[in-house]
C-alpha cells in the first residue's frame, strides 16, 4: 500500500497578513514561503496552506463545520501554556476526558478551530 507522507490543512481566511500573523506569533508557526494570496506555514509536522479568500463565508459561520484539525501533542498542558503567554485568548482549558485524552481548544481569527490533544495512556 502506498504511505501517505504529510497532510497540510488548507484553510480561506478573509485577511492573510492578519491570520499569518496569528499562527506566526501566537501559535509559534514558520512562515516556508507567501506567493499570490498564499502563505505556507509549519510547526513541527502541522502544514498549513492559507488562502486569502475575502469574499468566502468566514468560518465562524459554519459552526461546528469550522473545526479543521485535531492535532496530538507530547504535553497539552505546556502548549496550553506556551499559547497563553503568546497572547491566544481564543482558548478552552485544558480537560482530560473519558476517551483518554487530554484536550483544550484554539479558535482562529477567522472561526477556524484546532483541538489539541495529549494521548493519556502514553504517559503512562
Amino acid at each position: 500500500m502506498v504511505e501517505l507522507k504529510q497532510v497540510r490543512s488548507v484553510l480561506a481566511v478573509k485577511d492573510l497578513p492578519r491570520s499569518t500573523g496569528f499562527y506566526r506569533d501566537r501559535l509559534g508557526f514558520e512562515v516556508e514561503l507567501e506567493m499570490d494570496g498564499w502563505c505556507f506555514l509549519s510547526r513541527g509536522d502541522f502544514r498549513l496552506m492559507l488562502g486569502h479568500c475575502p469574499d468566502e463565508m468566514p468560518a465562524s459561520e459554519t459552526n461546528d463545520h469550522s473545526y479543521f484539525a485535531y492535532v496530538g501533542v507530547s504535553d497539552a498542558d505546556a502548549l496550553h501554556r506556551e499559547f497563553s503567554q503568546r497572547g491566544v485568548t481564543e482558548l478552552s482549558a485544558p480537560e482530560s476526558k473519558p476517551w483518554g485524552m487530554r484536550e483544550f481548544l484554539v479558535t482562529t481569527p477567522d472561526g477556524h478551530r484546532i483541538m489539541f490533544g495529549q494521548d493519556l495512556d502514553a504517559t503512562r
